[in-house]
């Protein structure tokens, strides 16, 4: 079956269980420990035979052959104790709950659409792009939240093309939501290497990447979407830690760093008193290692992937505006992350990638250096992909095509020799730099830099269609509102976010 049919026929039996109320991302976790199961029993078969990784008691078959409210409990039991065991089972099934409010359609799912395909020896490309399908789904219900951690595809697909990750290099993401950056890394070694040897296929799959999520449900997803694409195994601890990868240094260090940390400003704990009132703590993070000491969840995970990279390592990371304006302890990390490394790339994005909506953002690509009195940063390159530029998650998403340009003028193959498209004839060119000097003279050294002309400004003609400008609007408040939310929390206010 096609990833396209599998997508449908599991998405399909969704429609039916939103009837009894679960939503998507309930179904999504559902299907993963099921699929889960299913696959670590066809591993104890021909051409396999492995040992199972799941107690024989709670083990497929068990559920096979079990229906109405005996099929229930059991199925309840089975989350709850695979829940307590060590290692890759207690990743997947920590904290794990029965959502299905009619037993009827669990077994359905079990006997009609899991247990009738054999999930192992269908392709890694086949079930990983129906998995991944089933969380960008997931991801546009607005309702979930889980837009927060997914990434548009095309643009992850973008930026691993100009970091080329190669066999033998590792790769981090200390934020990685589903794993969309892990697996588009994966795939791009895969492709762009066809003859690697036994050993290097082995280390791809077992020691290559390594990636940090905060959320337990999350992490679950990151599991299932890592091990359906051949990363790691049914029987293998996979490459995921599940905590906070800005609470310490791990000591780890890596080739490349591929991330897209939380939007969201501020890192805080609720804590509610004896007296019944709750009060908002802001962690403020302190590390040896970082350069300034700040709330500022975003700039945190600027320093801690400084930290993390190896020497001569490169590093992706999609960052907010803020992160390339604000003073006090952020100038203090730019100027530092200019002269320390050499911060060679920055891309604007425009407005509607990004499900967590009201979020102005641009990835930054720099390369960690040894010690030097001098800066190692001589030139920034910038490519606006956000001036007259407009997309939309439904009539008018993102795709890979819209970024060749970026790709083609960063040119990977040789970075040093880029030509700018802006000049004084040329004054609508998007890709212009900007000398070490000139950046580190700006108000707080501000990486915020604007050239182009904004056509609506200047000609009302021009106007981009309603629907763009209605959603642009509601972005700018939600960013504006956000601000606020945040400003009431740090004066000691509790804000409830409005539906």
């Amino acid at each position: 079956m096609t990833p396209a049919a599998i997508v449908s026929k599991l998405w399909n039996f969704c429609n039916v269980l939103r009837d009894d109320g679960m939503s998507y991302g309930d179904y999504v976790e559902q299907l993963t420990y099921l699929l889960f199961l299913k696959m670590a029993n066809e591993r104890t078969k021909a051409p396999y035979s492995q040992p199972s990784t799941v107690p024989l008691t709670w083990a497929w078959p068990t559920l096979v052959k079990k229906d109405g409210d005996e099929l229930f409990d059991h199925y309840r039991h089975t989350l709850e104790n695979l829940g307590n065991e060590k290692g890759l089972l207690g990743l997947i099934f920590n904290k794990s709950q029965n959502k299905f409010q009619d037993p009827a359609k669990l077994r359905r799912l079990i006997v009609d659409l899991i247990d009738k395909e054999n999930w192992s020896v269908m392709s890694a490309d086949v079930k990983g792009d129906a998995y991944e399908g089933l969380l960008e789904k997931n991801a546009q219900d607005t309702k979930s939240g889980a837009g927060q951690y997914f990434t548009p595809r095309p643009l992850i697909q973008a930026i691993v093309d100009v970091i080329a990750p190669k066999p033998g290099e590792t790769v981090c993401d200390p934020a990685c939501g589903t794993g969309g950056f892990l697996l588009a890394a994966h795939d791009a070694i895969v492709a762009g290497h066809p003859h690697m040897t036994k050993d290097e296929l082995k280390k791809l799959k077992e020691g290559t990447f390594k990636g940090w999520e905060l959320v337990q449900s999350t992490a679950r997803l990151c599991a299932m979407n890592l091990m359906l694409h051949g990363i790691g195994g049914l029987d293998t601890d996979l490459p995921l830690m599940v905590s906070d990868s800005l609470a310490t240094d791990p000591g780890a260090r890596f080739d490349i760093i591929l991330t897209n940390p939380p939007f969201g400003k501020k890192s805080s704990t609720t804590i509610v008193a004896e007296d019944g009132k709750i009060n908002r703590e802001t962690e403020t993070i302190e590390r040896d290692d970082f350069w300034a000491t700040t709330s500022n969840k975003q700039l945190n995970f600027m320093q801690h992937v400084k930290t993390l990279l190896k020497q001569h390592g490169r590093a992706a990371v999609v960052v907010p505006d803020n992160v390339l304006f604000e003073g006090g302890a952020g100038e203090t990390i730019r100027r530092k992350l200019l002269h320390e490394c050499d911060v060679h790339t920055l891309l604007r994005l425009p407005t509607g990638l990004f499900y967590a909506q009201g979020v102005k953002a641009n990835v930054l690509f720099f390369e960690r250096k040894p010690a030097s009195e001098t800066p190692w940063t001589k030139k920034l390159w910038i490519y606006d992909l956000r001036t007259n530029v407009h997309f939309t998650l439904k009539t008018n998403p993102l795709q890979r095509k819209d970024l060749d340009e970026f790709v083609q003028l960063y040119n990977p193959q040789s970075r040093h020799q880029r030509t700018a498209t802006w000049n004084e004839q040329n004054t609508a060119g998007r890709w212009r730099c900007y000398d070490f000097a000139d950046l580190i003279a700006r108000d707080k050294a501000s990486l915020d830099i604007f050239w182009l002309k904004d056509d609506s400004l200047e000609d009302s003609d021009n106007l981009p269609a309603p629907g763009i400008l209605a959603a642009e609007i509601v972005e700018d408040l939600q960013a504006a509102l956000e601000q606020f939310r945040l400003i009431a929390e740090d004066l000691g206010e509790e804000v409830t976010a409005a539906d």
